[in-house]
């Protein structure tokens, strides 16, 4: 019985060992080259690819920032209705624009004063005084110079100075201010977005019709509205 058991066995063992035999090899599945060198092209380092994207804003915001900082500007009149009319028309031609005055300095004025005294009446007696000698006086009712008396503002410093002179040989003690003049101009301010509608053409066809008509690129917020 026992002799029967080990047959048994080792008939079992040869069985096993020749089904392991005959069983088919499994394969392994390898992706082909050239799948695999198309990916490695596309792989990128992630501090590449933020640099790209921090590029491509920068150069986006750059330009916006650059073209709302500069508007063009026609116009240049003394008149504002003259440049009302040039603003119907780049309306009427779908320009969006809008007028605005530019205040220019001209100059500078020269004021011959004198300062206010403890009190108006003082100033009041001190202006007749001046009136009865034949100076040009007038009193000083706003500003910081209120009650003081005005001896005439001049455009030249020669000829303040002269009045300045014979006030002081008059026993006064005038003083003199330097005012800043400014000349105002109208021009119509094109809109960033409708800049680029604005052709070389379309310019000397206005400059024609308007006629001392200039155009200027400047600052977009820097002139006020009328």
């Amino acid at each position: 019985m026992r002799w029967l058991f080990l047959l048994l066995l080792v008939l079992n063992l040869f069985y096993y060992v020749w089904h392991q035999q005959q069983a088919p090899l499994r394969v392994k599945e390898v992706a082909p080259l050239s799948l695999y060198q198309g990916g490695k092209q596309d792989i990128r380092l992630l501090s590449e690819a933020g640099a790209d994207k921090v590029r491509r804003v920068q150069e986006s915001e750059g330009g916006a920032v650059g073209e709302s900082a500069v508007c063009l500007f026609l116009g240049g009149f003394e008149q504002e209705e003259m440049v009302r009319g040039i603003e119907q028309r780049l309306i009427a031609l779908d320009i969006q624009s809008g007028v605005r005055a530019v205040d220019v300095p001209a100059g500078v004025d020269y004021w011959v004063y004198l300062p206010p005294l403890a009190s108006r009446e003082a100033s009041l007696r001190q202006l007749k005084e001046l009136q009865a000698r034949k100076i040009d006086s007038y009193i000083i009712t706003q500003g910081d110079l209120s009650n003081g008396i005005s001896l005439g503002i001049f455009p030249r410093s020669e000829s303040a100075e002269s009045v300045l002179q014979r006030l002081q040989d008059a026993g006064y003690e005038p003083l003199m201010r330097e005012l800043s003049r400014a000349h105002r101009n109208y021009w119509v301010r094109i809109a960033p977005v409708s800049r680029s509608l604005v052709s070389d053409e379309m310019l000397r066809n206005m400059a024609a019709d308007f006629s001392g008509l200039q155009h200027q690129l400047m600052p977009c917020e820097s002139v006020a509205t009328p």
